[in-house]
C-alpha cells in the first residue's frame, strides 16, 4: 500500500514539473510577435523610388522574422490616403506603414481638412531612410556654383524658374526655403510628378529643378545636367562630389526622410519589439549597400526620437509652407 502510494506520489511530482516546465514554452509561443504576415502600406503608388526602398527594407524584415512583410500600395492625396487606412487599422501590429514627412510634418500645415490626425493617430516605431533634394539647372544656365546661381537670380528677378513634382512637396518647398534664404525671384512652376519635370529641364523649358536625389543623380553624372548642390545641412556621403548648399546657403536644410509607423495605442512590447528589429534591419550591410545604390541613407532612431524629430520638423516647416502660398481647402 505505501509503495503505491508513493509511485502515486511520485507520478504526480512528475506530471507537475513537467506541466511547469512546458507552460512557459507554450506562454512564450503564443506570446511570439509577429507570428502571422504583417501588412505594409506604402501610401505611394508602385514602382517609385519609396516602392522600391519599402520592398527592400520589408525583404530584409520578412528575413528577420520569419514572417512575410506585404507591400500594400496605397497612393493618393500626396500619400493622405494611404495614410488614412493605416491610421483607422486595428492596433494589434499586423497593419503597418511607411510614414514620413509628407504625411506626418507637411500635411497639417499644407491641408486645411485631414481624414486623420497626423500628430495623434499614429504610433511612430523608427526612422527607416533619409535622402537630400539635388538642385540642377540646365545646360544654358550659365552659373557653374550655388553662389553664381544666387547672383545671376538677383540680377534677372523673375527670369529664371524652377520646376518640382508639385505643391507642397519637399522639392517644391526646397526651392521656396532657397528663395527665403538667397533672396531671390525665382518662378515656381509645378509638375504632376518629377518624371515630367526632369523632361523639362532636359530640354530646356525650366531653369532649374530641386528632386529627389535618386531621381537626378543619374542625369547630373551623365553630363546631361549640371548639379550644383544637394538640400542637406552636409554632404551625402551617397555623392560626396556635390556640395551642400548650406555650404553657401546657411540654413539650408531640406531632406525627405520615412518612418516605420503603426495605428496609435500599438502595444508597447510590439513598438519595442519592431523597433529592435528594424535597427537590425537596418544596420544591415546589405540595407546600407542596397540603398546607397539607390543615393538613400539607411537611418534608424528609437520611437521616442521618432515623435520628437517628427514634432520639430513640422514646426520648422510650417512658417515656409505658408510663406510658399501653398495650401489644399
Amino acid at each position: 500500500m505505501k509503495s503505491s502510494v508513493r509511485a502515486l506520489r511520485r507520478r504526480s511530482l512528475l506530471g507537475a514539473v513537467a506541466g511547469a516546465l512546458a507552460a512557459p514554452a507554450i506562454g512564450s509561443a503564443q506570446g511570439v510577435y509577429p507570428s502571422r504576415p504583417i501588412r505594409y502600406i506604402n501610401p505611394y503608388p508602385a514602382g517609385g523610388p519609396t516602392d522600391t526602398l519599402s520592398r527592400l527594407f520589408c525583404a530584409k524584415m520578412t528575413e528577420l522574422t520569419g514572417q512575410q512583410w506585404i507591400v500594400e500600395n496605397r497612393g493618393g492625396s500626396g500619400g493622405n490616403v494611404g495614410m488614412d487606412v493605416l491610421a483607422k487599422s486595428d492596433p494589434d501590429g499586423y497593419t503597418l506603414g511607411l510614414g514620413g514627412i509628407a504625411a506626418h510634418a507637411i500635411s497639417p500645415t499644407l491641408y486645411a481638412k485631414l481624414p486623420f490626425n497626423p500628430r495623434t493617430d499614429f504610433t511612430f516605431v523608427s526612422t527607416i531612410w533619409w535622402l537630400p533634394n539635388l538642385l540642377a539647372v540646365n545646360l544654358d544656365v550659365p552659373a557653374k556654383s550655388v553662389g553664381e546661381l544666387i547672383e545671376l537670380c538677383k540680377k534677372n528677378p523673375g527670369k529664371y524658374t524652377f520646376g518640382s513634382a508639385g505643391s507642397g512637396t519637399t522639392l517644391h518647398l526646397s526651392g521656396e526655403l532657397f528663395k527665403l534664404l538667397a533672396k531671390v525671384d525665382i518662378v515656381h512652376v509645378p509638375y504632376r510628378g518629377s518624371a515630367p519635370a526632369t523632361q523639362d529641364l532636359l530640354a530646356g523649358q525650366i531653369s532649374m529643378m530641386f528632386d529627389n536625389i535618386p531621381g537626378t543623380l543619374t542625369q547630373s553624372r551623365a553630363g546631361k545636367v549640371r548639379p550644383l548642390g544637394v538640400t542637406s545641412a552636409k554632404r551625402t556621403e551617397v555623392a560626396p562630389e556635390i556640395p551642400a548648399i548650406a555650404e553657401t546657403l546657411p540654413g539650408m536644410d531640406m531632406i525627405s526622410w520615412t518612418t516605420l509607423t503603426g495605428p496609435a495605442k500599438l502595444p508597447p512590447n510590439v513598438v519595442e519589439r519592431l523597433s529592435e528589429l528594424s535597427k537590425k534591419a537596418l544596420a544591415s550591410e546589405d540595407i546600407k549597400a542596397k540603398f546607397a545604390d539607390l543615393a538613400t541613407t539607411a537611418w534608424w532612431n528609437t520611437p521616442v526620437d521618432t515623435l520628437a524629430y517628427r514634432d520639430s520638423e513640422e514646426a520648422r516647416l510650417a512658417p515656409i509652407i505658408r510663406a510658399s502660398g501653398a495650401r489644399v481647402d
